[in-house]
Parts: C-alpha cells; sequence; structure tokens
C-alpha cells in the first residue's frame, strides 16, 4: 500500500529499506521486492549509517511496523536529518508524542502522519465547505468508525507474529481500538471541523467476553470550536466492513460523508434540496480537482488517498530544499497525531467523568 502510494505520483522512488525485523529475512526480502542487494539493511541503525555514507542517500523513511516501534524509529530519523511519514499511532503516549513535536520543529522537518480517510477528494472538499462558512457555525460533529477484526476471541487463537504484538498492550497502544481506528475517526472529524477536541467523557470498555483489551470506545465530545458531538470506534462489531462515517451540523445544514461511498459527498442546507456532489465534479476547486486521478465514476480509494498525502510532504520537502515559501499543505502532521494521544489519554482517563484533552500548540 504504502510503496504503491509513495510511488504513484513520481515524487518519491523508494530505493532502500528494512524489510524485517530478522537481519536474514529483510535482506532476502528487499531483494525479491527488486531493492539493491547492498540497500537491504538488518536493522534501521544501518539503514541510517549506510545511507549516510552514501552520495545518493536516503531523503527520509515510511515507517510502517509495530506500533511501538514508531516512536524510537522516528526518533532516530529525525535526529538523523530526514523527513518522515509515519504510520498511527504516532507514539504510545503523548509524552513521546510531544517529543517529537519538538524534535520536527527544531530540525524544520516535514513528518507527515498516514491517516488515509483525511485525504480523499470528498473529505477535504468537505473541509473547504467547513472553512467557507457553507454550514455556518458548527453545532454538532458525529464521527464513527465500526469493524468487525476483533468480533471473534482472537486472543484464544493460535498466534501469528501479528497477533502477539497486536494484542500485547504494551506494544499496540494504551487502547488497541484507538491504535488501530480510532485515531483514524478523531482525526478525520477533528480534520474536517478545522477544530480539536477540548473535553471529553467516555465509555471504555471490550464488548467480546473474556477480553481484557479495549475494543470499543463511546465518547461524548465537546470541541475547541463550541461545537458537541459524539464519536464510536469498535473492531467488536460482527459484520462491520471498515465502515467509517462523518457528519457535521451547522446553523445552515449539514455535511455527510462515509468510507463505503468515499467518492461523494451529501451537502443537506436547510430549506434546500440535498446535493450530491462528486470526485471529478467540473465545479470543484482546482486543488480538490487535483487531488482524483480519473473521471467521475471510476473508482479510486484508500492507496490513492495516501498517495495524496505523499506527494504533499514530497513537495513541501522541495519547496524546502530550494529555500522557496513552503505551501500550507494540508497533511496529518506531527502536531495532528500528539493531539490524537492527548485525546486517547482523555478517553482512557475519562471513564465516565469529563475530562479535559491536553493542548498541542499547532504548527
Amino acid at each position: 500500500m504504502h510503496r504503491g502510494a509513495a510511488e504513484m505520483d513520481g515524487y518519491w522512488r523508494p530505493v532502500a529499506g528494512v524489510f524485517s525485523s530478522d537481519p536474514q529475512r529483510s535482506g532476502a526480502s528487499g531483494i525479491a521486492l527488486g531493492f539493491d542487494p547492498e540497500r537491504c539493511y538488518g536493522d534501521v541503525d544501518a539503514l541510517i549509517a549506510g545511507e549516510a555514507r552514501r552520495d545518493d542517500g536516503i531523503d527520509a523513511v515510511a515507517i510502517t511496523t509495530p506500533n511501538d516501534t514508531h516512536y524510537p524509529l522516528a526518533r532516530g530519523a529525525l535526529d538523523a536529518g530526514l523527513d518522515v511519514v509515519c504510520d498511527k499511532p504516532i507514539t504510545h503516549d503523548l509524552a513521546q508524542a510531544r517529543d517529537l513535536v519538538q524534535r520536527v520543529r527544531d530540525g524544520q522537518h516535514v513528518f507527515a502522519v498516514a491517516h488515509g480517510y483525511s485525504a480523499y477528494p470528498m473529505t477535504r472538499y468537505a473541509r473547504h465547505l467547513v472553512r467557507e462558512g457553507a454550514l455556518g457555525a458548527l453545532r454538532l460533529i458525529q464521527v464513527e468508525y465500526i469493524q468487525s477484526g476483533f468480533a471473534t476471541l482472537l486472543e484464544a487463537l493460535p498466534q501469528t507474529n501479528r497477533l502477539r504484538w497486536v494484542l500485547d498492550p504494551a506494544r499496540s497502544g494504551l487502547a488497541v481500538v484507538m491504535s488501530m481506528i480510532g485515531c483514524h475517526a478523531q482525526h478525520l472529524a477533528c480534520f474536517t471541523a478545522g477544530t480539536e477536541v477540548a473535553r471529553v467523557t467516555a465509555d471504555v470498555t471490550a464488548l467480546v467476553p473474556g477480553r481484557k483489551l479495549i475494543d470499543y470506545v463511546s465518547a461524548l465530545v465537546v470541541f475547541t470550536n463550541g461545537a458537541h458531538g459524539t464519536f464510536t470506534a469498535t473492531q467488536a462489531a460482527a459484520g462491520g466492513e471498515n465502515d467509517i462515517r462523518l457528519r457535521i451540523y451547522g446553523e445552515k445544514g449539514m455535511l455527510d460523508w462515509n468510507h463505503r461511498e468515499a467518492s461523494y459527498l451529501r451537502l443537506a442546507l436547510q430549506g434546500e434540496p440535498v446535493r450530491v456532489i462528486g470526485r471529478g465534479d467540473p465545479f470543484l476547486p482546482p486543488e480538490i480537482l487535483a487531488l482524483g486521478r480519473t473521471p467521475r465514476g471510476h473508482p479510486e480509494g484508500l492507496r490513492e488517498a495516501f498517495a495524496n498525502i505523499y506527494a504533499e510532504a514530497a513537495q513541501e520537502r522541495m519547496a524546502r530544499s530550494l529555500g522557496e515559501s513552503v505551501p500550507s499543505f494540508p497533511y496529518p502532521t506531527v502536531e495532528d497525531g500528539a493531539h490524537t494521544m492527548a485525546f486517547i489519554e482523555a478517553c482512557i482517563a475519562s471513564r465516565g467523568t469529563w475530562t479535559d484533552v491536553e493542548r498541542v500548540q499547532s504548527r
């Protein structure tokens, strides 16, 4: 997914990597993927050192490893002067996230977080409409991410390498459902509505009998812009299929987007017919049209959304390298990742009582 997205628009060329936690397998896997054997490294320290010795060494890293490795790998890359595209969550906790924020700012690095749902053309257009005041003052924001990946007691099954780290809270995160999917829902709501979460009271539990991990979080939310809202994320809903839905209500009307029909956005203004806006519609702003690659009606999906993040990170990096003014690209940043960690910690701490979400200064 990430390799194809990085290469899609020609901005990035993957040339080196660590392809397994086992050094021997890493080399063999990299060669099988078509990489130069000399640039298939056994660990990240070797990657950073080896590439630093080359005249054509790497400019950035993409971190798509188990959750507990995101922070140390990102920290090492930033300290080596590299830019970063990181899978979510960016860290285990807020303290680590704040450290990454400071390192990114000190080094003036590009740091993008792989929240692909916020890079679909129609979620970007929803954000545009909110910023333009199409809905008026926001009053209610509802977001949910419903999935069935944990609908059975996976803990009782034979353990694969992936299950071993996913089912270990020390490795997967403070609440596995938030690390895996809830962070996407929270970011999508905040990004599109142009706000952050100020306070939360959450139901944090496991739906599957016998489970000790958190597979369900549902919360009442108050945003910094005064809007109220609801948040629900679970991986324990049998039959759920990455069902992501966002609804934003303002004084003038509402927006409705869902991942099952990702190329369309519903706009309902009070007293007017409901409009269905599609990716590729000719009246869309140029920056929204540029996010799509095929005519209206042809399917596009998550890979293309990831590609938009990679493309924006690359364009910012090029501008910085050339000493040009840096455009304000809306890709998810390290600050966004830190706010997610603050939100997760507040949900866990609240357990039914209203709890403030710690603030992270925006870039």
